[in-house]
């Protein structure tokens, strides 16, 4: 079977299988967030902690739960790697320095799983399971979480309450991500993934040296790592090694897993708004710009245009695991990027500029297609209240969307949650482009080295954590200047959405008139896509014009 062939048959497969799964774990999820009924398991947990389940919270109490339950996350997981070195199945490893981890402890409760070590050599087994594996699982029910706020404040009418924190995000960890990473997580033993608590086994290369290399509870981290849009791995090497992703089934799958909740998410939107319509308006924004990145991506990779050696080769092979190739590395490069997910399967510094820019590109649109899990179904969302204020400005009416007019208030909430990623992203690299010292941490110098920098703030602010290996971020300015922009870029838009839910919720719906804008439409659909790239595209223009887009007419 030649190369093409494969590639085309990989994504059909893989588009195949998320419409199956579009439907029944949407419709699921919204089950799960709605239903009045609590399992035994999650009365023990309510117990434990001393939660009221059916207390429902306002937005500020929603909030201060989130942001109390993070806090304690960072803590406890800083000073888990602070003292790695007491406790059971180190492997021998040394604490972790204090900046380190710090940055690893944002990086983790973030849902950004940027790392600045190599996870083989740096932490020990209990660390990677009771640490972060832990917090892969929670991170991610924290974005599930506070879009389910957002949603409850479309539904709901005169009221101050959202839902309640707690609840919400025991529910979403026991009975979503835990079910579907048990039993994926023995397919990919099945695969060929390994999970054991072996130690270091010393081993020879291909070049005849010997590597020490150790085993690990690698399968159980790779399907949280994916399905939570964590991102990260248990080897320095991420899904490009055959510990973690061993063969092209295990690769489609890792793909498959970072994409199935983001896509599901708006089937979860539309049943608990009451309009299924609405859900499949949003999803087809997210497909189209998925299938568009998917394409360019992948004909920058094929049709190299950067070297000669590209020509030859039939494509940029540079960095890029044989085992997948072309197809396949272009299809996670996109697919880690529009998701919060930095988990990567061959080096994003060695894509060419244009395949390059474009990764970059999709992680300014604020990982929105899909998304992370959640977060790119509130920030989509915040958009359409973008595309729906700009149509009523177009024919003189007062916006409404989903029966909420959407007034001052509710637009300064969408425009500060929109404006607060770039700044973050901007400042934080023209103040590393600024200093002598972080400039020298570049490989590379020009356009491309640029691009590194940039692409760090990026992947930091908008909790990806993927990177252009180029730039040696492991110092103790890129360790709290990157750990800072995670922390601002996850919890600053948090009180933005919730803010919103707030609003919304207080309103007493309005009927739909003929005058509403029918927001389930193709129109809708392409007013939305057309607001999505025309607002990211005036923010960071500048910034792509002084690395990809100069590095490509280089």
């Amino acid at each position: 079977m030649n190369a093409t062939l494969a590639g085309w048959l990989q994504i059909i497969a893989l588009v195949g299988a998320l419409g199956l799964t579009f439907r029944p774990l949407g419709d699921y999820m919204a089950h799960v967030l709605t239903s009045p009924r609590h399992w035994r398991a999650e009365r023990l947990v309510y117990r434990a902690g001393g939660v009221h389940a059916d207390a429902e919270q306002t937005w500020p109490g929603y909030l201060r739960s989130v942001l109390a339950f993070s806090m304690v996350s960072v803590l406890f997981l800083y000073g888990f790697l602070r003292l790695q070195n007491h406790l059971l199945l180190s492997l021998g490893t040394e604490p972790v320095a204090p900046d380190l981890s710090f940055n690893t402890a944002a990086s983790f409760v973030t849902n950004t799983n940027w790392q600045a070590y190599s996870g083989e050599s740096a932490l020990g087994h209990l660390v990677q399971m009771a640490g972060l594996a832990v917090q892969n699982f929670v991170s991610a029910a924290v974005g599930i979480a506070v879009v389910a706020a957002l949603i409850r404040g479309f539904t709901r009418k005169k009221t101050d309450r959202v839902g309640n924190f707690w609840q919400d995000l025991t529910r979403i960890v026991l009975r979503v991500l835990l079910p579907i990473s048990l039993v994926m997580a023995v397919v990919l033993v099945a695969a060929g993934s390994i999970e054991n608590f072996h130690g270091f086994e010393s081993i020879t290369t291909i070049a005849g040296r010997h590597q020490s290399v150790p085993g690990g509870p690698v399968a159980s981290q790779e399907v949280i790592k994916e399905l939570g849009t964590n991102g990260g791995g248990f080897y320095n090497a991420n899904s490009a090694h055959p510990f973690e992703n061993p063969n092209a089934f295990t690769n489609w799958l890792e793909i498959y897993l970072l994409l199935v909740i983001g896509f599901a998410l708006p089937r979860t939107f539309g049943k608990m708004v009451g309009d299924n319509r609405q859900g499949y308006a949003i999803v087809a924004v997210m497909a189209l710009i998925w299938a568009a990145s998917v394409a360019i991506v992948t004909a920058n990779e094929l049709h190299s245009v950067s070297s000669t050696a590209g020509h030859a080769a039939g494509g940029m092979l540079e960095g890029k695991e044989q085992r997948f190739g072309i197809w396949a590395s272009a299809l996670f490069a996109v697919s880690t990027t529009l998701t919060s997910c930095g988990a990567i399967n061959s080096a994003h510094d060695s894509l060419t500029p244009g395949g390059g820019g474009l990764t970059i590109f999709n992680m300014m649109l604020g990982e929105i297609a899909p998304g992370g899990t959640g977060s790119g179904l509130y920030g989509i969302l915040i958009l359409a209240v973008v595309a729906v204020f700009i149509a009523g400005l177009m024919v003189g009416r007062t916006p409404e969307y989903l029966g909420k007019k959407l007034r001052g208030r509710e637009m300064k909430y969408a425009s500060l949650y929109i404006l607060t990623t770039p700044a973050i992203v901007l400042a934080g690299t023209g103040v590393a482009m600024a200093l002598p010292g972080e400039r020298a941490a570049m490989l590379n110098h020009g356009p491309h080295g640029f691009s590194e920098v940039l692409y760090a703030f990026t992947s930091a602010a908008n909790n990806n954590g993927s990177a252009f290996a180029g730039l040696s971020a492991n110092t103790v300015w890129y360790n709290t200047a990157l750990g800072l922009a995670m922390i601002l870029g996850r919890f600053l838009p948090m009180v933005f959405v919730l803010a919103l839910a707030g609003s919304l919720a207080q309103q007493q719906p309005v009927p739909v008139t003929a005058g509403t804008l029918p927001t389930h439409r193709p129109q809708f659909v392409g007013l939305l896509s057309a607001v999505i790239l025309i607002v990211v595209g005036l923010t960071y223009l500048p910034a792509l014009a002084l690395g990809p887009l100069a590095e490509g007419l280089h």
